[in-house]
């Protein structure tokens, strides 16, 4: 049986990774986008990893050692500051090719460490082979306060479902490439994420939260998943920039379907509850209401016009 016929990457996961009780040290392990260790007397030690192999996460066909370096440390970034969390130390270990020139790996380290001081991180160590093809992997710390500290668990009926930002530009810039085509692409190439100041005042209000790696779908669909929810996501709500639109026109293809099945975006869907999003917006303003969290004998589906839609599984590398 194939990864494909259990059901993907997720049912894999569930099959294979297990959770063995008995050290309490360990707060959240599988299931969230950060492990979450006991630290200190106020704060969480949060622990990250995410890996880019050539011709899959990136291809040097189009994207520079720069922004392949950036886009490395962006995205597990992202996986800390989604938690409320400050991000402090990373882990790189690269498999290179022989023919892998210092030219090149200068460019990629400016890439990272652009990045990195963006957010106050420091490089402490890692691990470098040889092989056919070139894979980064990062592993990244960080702090949070735990009174601060929002899981994917947490989202209340009656709670409004909230992203950070536009959807669906990197996606979008994707596809262009693959087509040959011009057009707006540094959503794709050069994606940023939210800092650390963001996600702590969103934590502030947020009942939940899961940064936009795979689609705002299956983010929602984990939200739901963790916390034993329904939601509705509202079609015409969902937040697409100018560019994406014109890029889903040129393709002949449905841009919403960018930001809810195509991922890479590196925003941040939360929940909250509805009274309080005015008194965020006087703080933070860069956020879209796309629907609410319902009753979980409801489901989770999409609101377009008069129709209910199911929402389809979000990017799984063994789709």
């Amino acid at each position: 049986m194939t990864i494909k016929e259990l059901g993907g990457e997720f049912a894999m996961l569930k099959r294979l990774v297990r959770q063995y009780p008995g050290d309490p040290r360990l707060i959240v392990g599988v299931g969230d986008d950060c492990a979450v260790l006991d630290y200190s007397d106020d704060k969480y030690l949060l622990v990250t990893t995410d890996m880019m192999v050539e011709n899959d996460h990136f291809s040097r066909k189009w994207q520079t050692p720069y922004q392949i370096g950036m886009k490395l440390m962006e995205s597990n970034v992202s996986d800390i500051v989604c938690k409320a969390g400050t991000p402090v130390f990373a882990f790189l270990s690269m498999c290179l090719t022989k023919a892998v020139t210092v030219e090149f790996m200068d460019e990629f380290y400016e890439g990272l460490y652009a990045s990195a001081k963006r957010h106050g991180v420091m490089l402490a160590g890692g691990d470098t082979t040889h092989g056919d093809i070139f894979v980064f992997n990062l592993a990244l710390t960080g702090e949070v306060k735990k009174e601060s500290l929002r899981l994917r668990r947490g989202a209340k009926v009656g709670n409004a479902l909230c992203v950070t930002g536009e959807l669906g530009g990197s996606t979008a810039g994707l596809k262009l490439l693959l087509r040959g085509k011009e057009g707006f692409l540094k959503d794709h190439l050069e994606p940023v994420c939210r800092t650390a100041a963001e996600g702590e005042l969103i934590s502030r209000y947020a009942t939940a939260t899961i940064d936009v790696s795979d689609g705002l779908g299956s983010e929602v669909t984990h939200i739901c998943e963790e916390s034993g929810v329904g939601a509705r996501i509202d079609h015409a709500a969902i937040p697409l920039s100018p560019a994406t639109v014109a890029s889903g026109r040129m393709l002949g293809l449905d841009p919403y379907d960018f930001a809810l099945y195509g991922g890479e975006d590196y925003e941040i869907v939360f929940t909250m509850p509805g009274e309080k999003i005015s008194e965020l917006r006087k703080e933070f303003d860069d956020f879209t209401v796309v629907g609410e969290i319902l009753d979980p004998g409801e489901g989770i589906f999409i609101s377009r016009g008069n129709k209910k839609l199911p929402v389809q599984k979000g990017y799984d590398h063994f789709a």
